[in-house]
């Protein structure tokens, strides 16, 4: 497994990392073959683990608690370990978002979900806009300076915001995000335009998420195959703009799907090592995000890392995605307030 330093840290991290949101009920729920996934992961070398408090509600950092401690202090030692805080962990209002009443004591309960005393990678999951920047900086500085986490990042956040949070913690004296975990993928492109060259700007590292495009990268989803035969998914239910096949996007996901798998083929390498050597050759990008379900999984995915695409292979996955180019705008991630709520662009007095 290669290593990559994460932004300006100095902190070494394995180019692929173990996204644990699939492991409790959002996933697999049987907690010993978790655990043993996550073994598996790092006897190949990984040595990063991301998670978050709302992946299954608090399970899958319990989860990644297990097998830490499996191992004692020195596999604890031995990892960088990131979880991530905002969504919403229960019914009160203020269980949730980018405060600092929250922030500290989520980080609290996600120290002892993860039976650690430190977290190396403590993330802001969304924006907040009700919450001023400085607010959650000035928190988590608190939290570094306490010992309780070692770096900030933030995730899925707009350009932006990510050069207001620079700029806060610059005139602020604030601990700043080191990183930036976006979504990004052959089919989710739209931050190459501006995250990506603000990130290199301001020396943060990159971590993608979802790099096989929540599944349609991996090889199963090709033309000609009946509805009924594509793969199933939770994911389908929950967030149908993303999967529902009768929208125009996603039938255009199909088409792109189909044909990158034609470019892997030509290539020799499955679409898996295809779709992570692509996210895996921009100069910004630290670590792609792996997010295994089943062992099975896991063994399909973590020899990507060593995959090198050459130009030839690059040009053709960019005649078939532009870059710059979200398929599906609803892969983004995050829909800015101003466009997902029609008030904020209508004259007041209408409604």
């Amino acid at each position: 497994m290669k290593m990559r330093t994460l932004g300006s840290t100095g902190l070494k991290v394995s180019n692929l990392c173990l996204g644990a949101m699939m492991f409790g009920a959002f996933g697999n729920r049987d907690h010993d073959e978790c655990v043993s996934i996550i073994d598996a992961a790092l006897d190949g070398g990984i040595n990063f683990i991301d998670t978050a408090d709302v992946y299954s509600a608090g399970e899958s950092e319990t989860i990644v608690g297990k097998a830490l401690a499996a191992g004692g202090s020195a596999k604890r030692d031995n990892i960088v370990l990131a979880t991530k805080a905002h969504g919403p962990m229960g019914e009160d209002p203020n269980m949730g978002g980018n405060s600092r009443r929250w922030l500290i004591k989520e980080c609290d309960n996600s120290l002892r979900r993860l039976g650690t005393d430190w977290i190396d990678l403590y993330q802001i999951h969304r924006p907040d806009l009700s919450c001023d920047i400085d607010e959650t900086l000035g928190a988590l500085s608190d939290l570094i300076h306490a010992g309780k986490i070692r770096y900030a990042g933030s995730s899925t956040f707009p350009a932006y915001q990510i050069v207001e949070a620079q700029w806060t913690a610059e005139k602020r004296g604030r601990e700043r995000f080191v990183c930036e975990q976006p979504p990004y993928s052959i089919l989710v492109r739209g931050i190459e335009a501006d995250i990506l060259p603000t990130c290199q700007k301001y020396g943060m590292g990159v971590i993608p998420w979802s790099p096989l495009a929540g599944g349609w990268l991996t090889g199963r989803y090709r033309k000609g195959v009946p509805v009924e035969e594509l793969p199933k998914s939770s994911r389908a239910t929950r967030i149908p703009r993303r999967y529902d096949l009768a929208l125009p996007e996603n039938q255009a996901k199909l088409d792109a799907a189909d044909a990158l798998a034609g470019v892997a083929e030509e290539a020799g390498m499955s679409l898996i090592d295809l779709a992570l050597g692509f996210v895996l050759s921009h100069p910004v990008v630290t670590s792609a995000i792996i997010g295994p379900r089943t062992m099975e999984q896991l063994k399909g995915q973590i020899d990507a890392g060593d995959v090198v695409l050459d130009d030839a292979v690059l040009d053709r996955i960019d005649e078939i995605v532009p870059p710059g180019t979200n398929v599906n705008d609803a892969d983004a991630g995050w829909t800015p307030p101003s466009l997902a709520r029609s008030w904020e662009r209508r004259r007041p007095g209408r409604h």
